[in-house]
């Protein structure tokens, strides 16, 4: 697909992938322009939209309406929302309605949603007739500015976390940062955790941003929002473009989500949402990066003070540790038998870690729960 120039006023981050390049399109009010957008890539007419009930009554009537006045044949398709769901049943029903309304590989697959949503219809696009065209319209901050991006496609294992998936990119990806507007409070500060780990693993000035523009982006000011969620594509494109399939320098990515995966794990996916397992999961990294010398101690004060900032966390404290550490084991990033951790060397330098005692592990851990009053 050849490159595209941005329409006025919207951003475009392009994912260099040779044949399988994609732009990501950023602005206000692209949902609106859609089906000019889709006739503008070349997207054939028959469309799957997948969604949940909640998302569609919000976004999704008036894009099927606009769609199908336009010429775009279109079927909607309900699954349920929320982690929980994420599991290979919520895929079996999609094949169900795609075999029923005889899909075939010229239909193109939409997921509108979140994560959640988006990480699996990207799986169902992988498998389905071996692979078929998808576009990622994601609604939540978290979705924008990382799980929409880079191909990583899954679901979910009774026993972890993303442990069933495929690398799969999509043709398009369209954020319309206007609805962020009805996210709920707890939904977008979940999706400001992952911005703070941009700005952690490879831009210490962004980072610097995102403390000094805390207050602009929390009350959602439209030109502070296009920046962040624009500087999060432009990183996850770079790394993207130059380790698709996380041989090694995507693996950077996963800061926080050692720890973090394995709280979601234990908690049997309840309790807290996928962001707030990741802001316990930098918590805990930033403290197991002093313990093992690589981070000094004004550097974590800072990172640790700027993420309770954002927001109050649930309480981990009653997870037991042995329930964190089994999960670590089964994790899809454990590697000749080892847990692989990304640490930090200082605020925008990341690296993995490959030899980690577990008694580290622990201490990390038992350092981390005791919650710190914010400052």
């Amino acid at each position: 697909m050849e490159e595209r120039k941005p329409e006025q006023g919207v951003k475009t981050v392009r994912v260099q992938l040779g044949k399988r390049s994609y732009d990501v399109l950023i602005g206000e009010g692209l949902l609106d322009q859609c089906h000019q957008t889709f006739e503008q890539y070349g997207i054939q007419k028959r469309i799957f939209l997948i969604s949940n009930p909640t998302v569609f009554q919000l976004f999704g009537k008036n894009l099927l309406q606009r769609l199908s006045e336009n010429g775009f044949q279109v079927t909607e398709i309900f699954i349920p929302d929320g982690e929980t769901h994420k599991n290979l049943r919520t895929v079996e029903k999609i094949y169900a309605e795609l075999i029923a309304h005889r899909a075939d590989r010229s239909s193109t697959l939409v997921a509108l949603g979140g994560g959640v949503t988006g990480d699996i219809v990207g799986f169902v696009a992988a498998t389905f007739m071996r692979g078929v065209p998808y576009i990622q319209i994601p609604t939540t901050l978290l979705s924008q500015v990382d799980s929409s991006v880079g191909g990583k496609t899954g679901v979910n294992h009774r026993l972890g976390k993303n442990l069933i998936g495929a690398f799969y990119q999509p043709r398009l990806v369209c954020i319309d940062t206007n609805t962020l507007a009805s996210l709920p409070p707890r939904e977008f500060q979940s999706g400001l955790y992952e911005v703070v780990k941009y700005g952690l693993i490879c831009d210490s000035e962004f980072f610097s941003f995102f403390e000094h523009h805390l207050e602009d982006i929390q009350e959602k000011a439209t030109d502070v929002l296009e920046k962040i969620i624009s500087r999060c594509c432009e990183i996850k494109a770079e790394i993207t473009s130059s380790d698709e399939r996380e041989g090694n320098l995507r693996r950077i990515l996963n800061f926080g989500h050692t720890f973090g995966h394995a709280l979601e794990a234990a908690t049997g996916f309840q309790g807290l949402t996928h962001g707030e397992a990741i802001a316990w999961g930098m918590l805990a990294e930033t403290r197991l990066s002093l313990i093992e010398d690589h981070l000094d101690e004004p550097s974590s004060e800072r990172i640790m003070r700027c993420i309770r900032r954002v927001g109050d966390l649930p309480p981990m404290d009653f997870v037991p540790i042995k329930s964190i550490l089994e999960a670590m084991k089964r994790d899809k990033k454990r590697q000749d038998g080892q847990v692989v951790c990304v640490l930090l060397e200082g605020i925008g330098k990341g690296f993995v870690s490959r030899e980690l005692a577990e008694s580290t592990l622990i201490q990390a851990w038992e350092q981390t729960k005791c919650p710190v009053p914010r400052t």
